[in-house]
């Protein structure tokens, strides 16, 4: 080979590599415009009103199976209590006959714990839940 066509292949070579280079570029910037177009519609399409469609009456078909729960749950807790106090009262009237004092003091505690169990529906009605 000649030296004219060394170097003429050369300078095609990095003509062709500058032409890339530059094309290169120009798509970088028309990514970044593209970027910067869809960011900016995104923010203007969140910052839109809303529109709610909610009905006027009240929070009730909400809160209603909450409260159907809650009573659920009290009348539960109150039927427990009625089924411990009525034990725990024949348990008394079995370490009483049997002068057994440790299974008395047991039992009262059963007791107690029967009446507060039982009349819990009535202190959350007082308190207002």
């Amino acid at each position: 080979m000649r030296r004219t066509e060394i170097i003429s292949e050369t300078t095609a070579a990095e003509t062709m590599a500058a032409e890339a280079k530059a094309g290169k570029g120009r798509l970088s910037g028309a990514k970044k415009a593209v970027t910067a177009f869809c960011g900016a519609a995104y923010l203007a399409v969140c910052g839109l009103p809303v529109t709610v469609f909610a009905t006027g009456g009240g929070t009730g078909a909400i809160t209603q199976p909450l409260d159907n729960l809650k009573t659920l749950v009290i009348a539960v807790i109150g039927a427990v209590g009625v089924i411990i106090l009525a034990k725990n009262v024949m348990e008394f009237a079995q370490a009483y006959q049997q002068q057994d004092s440790s299974t008395m003091n047991s039992a009262l505690k059963g007791i107690v714990a029967g009446i507060m169990m039982a009349s819990i529906s009535a202190v959350l009605t007082f308190l207002g839940f």
